[in-house]
């Protein structure tokens, strides 16, 4: 995939005037010069305005229409993420988050998934972030690897519940948010944040979930800039949770981190908190800060045009990321050539080796590519029980077939047109190979789900936990969720 880095100059346009009524599928304008940008006391005047490009159109952006096609996708991606964090809710990392919200206590602001009680805003982001990350459910963008609706979607919701906005406010927020997450891994270099030892997925979350949340708030411009230094500040996250083997911390390093962080940074604007205007341009700026590969103009460039909640994949298993292309291809052989525990003798997979040295014999079940190649031979599929099954990874049988699955993390893969491929070779117990090659699986951009597919996977997943009826009413209410008036409507169908 590539981007537009076109440098994108401050002002150059003068004074934008909002157009009202824009047809609908046209692209937003890129805001360039609504108010001058002030200055940090004591700072040289900033050569850009990086900082106040997109604090404009973080305002600009609540009050515009979107293409069509942004809306269903955005769709998907809340009913996705309402669905992770419901199934989320009942495995231990959420379990945990809803005791460790309900000890808070706090003002009832906001609801906490499968929960009968209300908390502040800030407590039940960061609960049913960690139940929207504690099951491999949510979903990815391919290019930087962060995982934005885990994060944006219970932050927005959160500061949609406590100031009671539509669901048409809620959806663009969330759009916003997903923008906003995925351009900063871009302006930092997502290469480079894993070569100094930090989680992409983590410390994309703050900027996604602070953008959602702000937007919920109804900043103004002036606001807009401080909750961006807010979030600027709150950045953090090491890749160390690959030590994690409870999946708990993950879980709030991915995802109740962020949106948490985000929350308070727009409550604390919210409130008259005041800050720096321009943390990513002036002295000692975020950039500088984070990065030594800056692509500054990346923060700004297609706003309005390019909608990162479009890119996202939506996973169709419950495991992570680097490991769908693998099942995706095992799985087609499986079928094709009637695979067996009995007439398989070994299977190699070999996938990008980022994601291999992420998923190699993993203590996580649902992150351990071998477990999951094992469980897809004798089963036919990989269960949401067997994905999160210490016991089941732990049976002889299971372990039997495992030895027989060899990971190889393969350089030539890491292409950046399709960075979650995978190559499957299966050798017979009559020598035959057979091999398959899946560059993008199902639930990418690139291979997209259906709305009817979406429904599919959020109903499997809900059903065990809210039951039948509850989830098919949520699941019709997220799909025509232009005509919710007020988001609290949510409460009773996702409790």
């Amino acid at each position: 995939m590539k981007f537009n880095r076109r440098e994108i100059l401050t002002g150059a346009l003068g004074a934008v005037a909002f157009p009202v009524g824009r047809p609908k599928g046209r692209p937003l304008p890129e805001f360039q010069g609504s108010q001058p940008a002030p200055q940090s006391q004591g700072a040289q005047p900033a050569r850009t305005d990086t900082t106040g490009q997109l604090a404009r159109y973080m305002v600009a952006a609540r009050d515009h229409d979107l293409p069509a096609s942004v809306v269903l996708e955005a769709k998907h991606r809340i009913l996705d993420t309402f669905s992770a964090m419901v199934s989320g809710a009942k495995l231990k990392p959420g379990e945990m988050a809803i005791q460790y919200a309900r000890a808070q206590g706090g003002v009832a602001e906001a609801s906490v998934v499968t929960a009968n009680f209300q908390t502040s805003a800030g407590n039940a982001a960061l609960a049913n972030g960690m139940c929207a990350h504690a099951d491999e459910t949510d979903d990815f963008e391919p290019d930087t690897k962060a995982h934005p609706g885990s994060s944006v979607v219970p932050a927005a919701l959160a500061m949609a519940e406590r100031d009671g906005r539509s669901g048409t406010e809620f959806l663009r927020a969330v759009v916003l948010g997903y923008d906003v997450c995925c351009r900063f891994l871009l302006a930092l270099g997502a290469d480079h944040v894993r070569a100094t030892h930090r989680s992409a997925e983590g410390t994309s979350a703050t900027f996604g979930a602070a953008a959602a949340a702000a937007s919920l708030a109804r900043l103004d411009e002036r606001g807009m800039r401080y909750a961006i230094s807010y979030a600027a500040q709150q950045v953090s996250g090491l890749w160390s949770w690959v030590g994690d083997t409870d999946h708990i911390e993950k879980a709030f390093d991915f995802a109740g981190m962020g949106a948490r962080n985000g929350v308070t940074a727009a409550r604390m604007v919210q409130m008259g908190f005041t800050g720096v205007p321009d943390v990513l341009d002036g002295e000692h700026n975020m950039l500088q800060a984070l990065t030594t590969e800056p692509h500054r103009e990346a923060m700004v460039a297609g706003l309005g045009e390019k909608f990162f909640v479009t890119q996202t994949a939506i996973k169709v298993f419950s495991v992570g990321a680097p490991i769908q292309s693998a099942i995706d291809a095992f799985l087609t052989l499986r079928r094709e050539h009637g695979l067996t525990p009995d007439n398989v003798r070994s299977i190699r997979v070999r996938l990008p080796e980022d994601g291999a040295r992420i998923v190699d014999n993993s203590a996580m079940p649902d992150v351990n590519c071998q477990y999951i190649i094992a469980v897809a031979l004798i089963d036919g599929t990989v269960s949401f029980d067997a994905s999160h099954s210490q016991p089941r990874m732990a049976d002889p049988r299971v372990q039997a077939v495992k030895r027989r699955v060899e990971l190889v993390g393969d350089r030539s893969l890491m292409v950046p047109e399709a960075p979650r491929s995978a190559h499957v070779e299966v050798t017979l117990t009559d020598g035959q190979s057979v091999n398959h090659f899946t560059r993008f699986p199902p639930g990418t951009k690139e291979n997209p789900l259906t709305t009817e597919a979406v429904n599919a996977k959020a109903r499997d997943l809900m059903t065990p936990v809210l039951g039948a009826q509850k989830t098919q009413a949520l699941i019709d209410r997220v799909n025509a969720i232009e005509g919710v008036r007020d988001i609290r409507e949510f409460r009773g169908l996702l409790g």
